[in-house]
């Protein structure tokens, strides 16, 4: 389906223009034309007077232009107090990926930082980094984050930008992607190639984390994407490879806005999820509280921390900042252990990246089986309190 202006009935009267929130409706030789930017919103539909504009069906959308001319990988490495962030590394490595299946080079764009963070990220796989080290970004702030990287977006043309979906990535990327009016999926799980078109399958939860959805960007570029932390894995440091760094000048950033101060949140809980090795998680099937003491335990005697389901959480049995999944942390660990967790969608984003998990269920159809390493079919009532028992003995305990 697609807008189309019957340039036999339009009399240029320029009516329908201010009916576009997307700037998709311009004038050409004093007619209405529909151009690339049209969302199929249809506010336009009952705009003209002269009915000239219709909703058509069987013919391809407006490309804006070639879309040939777009090539390589981005990943904007996002930099705190002077240090890359984790979630950029972990970018790389799905970024090195894409760029292989792409047959293209994987660039790093970084603001602020010195050349040695530059240099690192070549390290974990980028063979170009556009590096700005302009005080301007010393602390975060919108406008110049959005005015430089639109503007090198538009000179350099990549196909993809990745990001990470952090207070950072989720302030400022939105607002790029509508200046150069092409599209964005956020918190994406999962980021492919199709082989058929080369467009980048944008895999993330949909309708409330009921089903995944798969979302394309066919007609603009770039294609634009974020990414929560620990999603996913970080790519082979590799200390003897080399690349090129270009420097970037500031080009006389302004801002708005000034930043007086950065206030650190002081948490009163010690749970710290995203740098366990090791996580025991409880869900519904571990029956209360009491539950949660039985795992407590077990996390303890293998000096790891305890996470939960949200269905445990809304049941009051244990605090939210131990909540793992889509509405919680994402958590990345070497080992773990979701005890009595269904498996449903929204839990599973939040922990399938981990290297090795054990489910223990009763129910042997349970969804948390279908990413499980090791898989326990029995109360889990029963199976922790064995296990706490032989790591005891083993320990001498």
């Amino acid at each position: 389906m697609r807008i189309k202006v019957d340039i036999e009935l339009c009399t240029g009267c320029e009516t329908c223009i201010d009916s576009c929130p997307y700037d998709a409706i311009e004038m050409k030789d004093d007619k209405a034309f529909i151009n690339e930017y049209c969302q199929l919103c249809r506010n336009c539909l009952n705009a003209c007077p002269e009915g000239a504009i219709k909703e058509v069906e069987g013919e391809e959308p407006v490309v804006a232009e070639d879309l040939s001319i777009y090539k390589g990988v981005w990943v904007f490495a996002e930099q705190r107090e002077g240090r890359v962030s984790d979630v950029a590394l972990e970018l790389l490595g799905v970024g090195k990926q894409l760029s292989e299946q792409r047959g293209t080079e994987l660039s790093a764009v970084l603001f602020g930082a010195d050349s040695s963070e530059a240099e690192r990220l070549i390290h974990w796989g980028a063979d170009r980094v556009y590096h700005c080290e302009d005080r301007i970004f010393d602390r975060f702030n919108d406008d110049p984050y959005v005015d430089l990287l639109t503007v090198l977006i538009k000179r350099y043309k990549p196909e993809i930008v990745l990001a990470g979906a952090t207070p950072i990535g989720r302030s400022f990327i939105p607002r790029v992607a509508a200046r150069l009016k092409t599209g964005l999926t956020a918190d994406c799980t999962s980021l492919k190639i199709d082989p058929e078109t080369g467009n980048l399958l944008q895999i993330r939860p949909a309708f409330g984390g009921n089903i995944m959805a798969t979302i394309l960007c066919p007609n603009t570029r770039p294609q634009m994407a974020t990414v929560r932390p620990r999603v996913m894995k970080k790519g082979v440091f590799d200390e003897s490879r080399t690349g090129e760094i270009i420097k970037i000048d500031a080009e006389n950033l302004r801002c708005r806005t000034t930043v007086i101060d950065t206030v650190k949140e002081e948490s009163e809980t010690t749970c710290n999820l995203q740098e366990a090795d090791i996580i025991v998680s409880g869900g519904r099937g571990i029956g209360g509280p009491d539950g949660f003491k039985m795992l407590e335990e077990l996390a303890k005697l293998l000096d790891g921390a305890v996470g939960a389901s949200r269905a445990a959480v809304d049941e009051g049995w244990i605090s939210y900042a131990h909540q793992v999944g889509q509405t919680g942390k994402t958590v990345c660990p070497k080992i773990y252990i979701a005890c009595g967790i269904s498996g449903a969608v929204q839990h599973l984003v939040g922990m399938q990246s981990s290297d090795v998990i054990i489910a223990i269920n009763k129910n042997e159809d349970a969804p948390i089986f279908s990413v499980a390493n090791y898989a326990v079919v029995g109360d889990v009532k029963e199976i922790v309190p064995m296990l706490i028992k032989k790591l005891k003995e083993v320990k001498g305990l």
